[in-house]
């Protein structure tokens, strides 16, 4: 059960308990879309890095939907979803090897992409942590 009830406004339990304040909740809503979309870096990429991100940041909501799926890496997403599990350990110092390694792959935007990605999602998956949001049961 979540910590707060559920607002009126929002198409998913997350929205509804951004939307107590509805202005947040249609501004993080759409900035999630822009994120979550295929931009430099497919949205299927940004869906395992979702799915590693989840396993660590600790939203059962967000777990619910499902662990990384290895048979649908190809290398940029397993470099993706490699440095998000760094991310996951060494949150305040990844080392500069691991940047390295995305350089190696990704251009300076699809990096500014992923990081800027990682961070939402990250802040997203605390927020329904904190929330104690749980999966929807069917």
């Amino acid at each position: 059960m979540t910590r707060i009830k559920e607002s009126g406004y929002g198409d998913t339990p997350f929205q509804r308990l951004l939307g107590h304040n509805v202005e947040i909740m249609k501004a993080w809503s759409h900035l999630g879309s822009v994120l979550e979309k295929g931009g430099l870096l497919s949205s299927e990429l940004k869906e395992q890095v979702r799915r590693t991100l989840a396993q660590g940041n600790g939203c059962e909501y967000c777990k619910a939907k499902g662990k990384p799926d290895p048979d649908k890496f190809d290398e940029e997403t397993s470099i993706s979803v490699a440095f998000a599990e760094v991310y996951l350990k060494q949150k305040d110092d990844i080392p500069d090897s691991a940047f390295k390694v995305l350089q190696e792959r990704l251009t300076a935007e699809e990096i500014s992409e992923l990081c800027a990605f990682i961070s939402f999602t990250t802040a997203s998956q605390y927020f329904g942590a904190m929330m104690k949001l749980e999966p929807v049961k069917d």
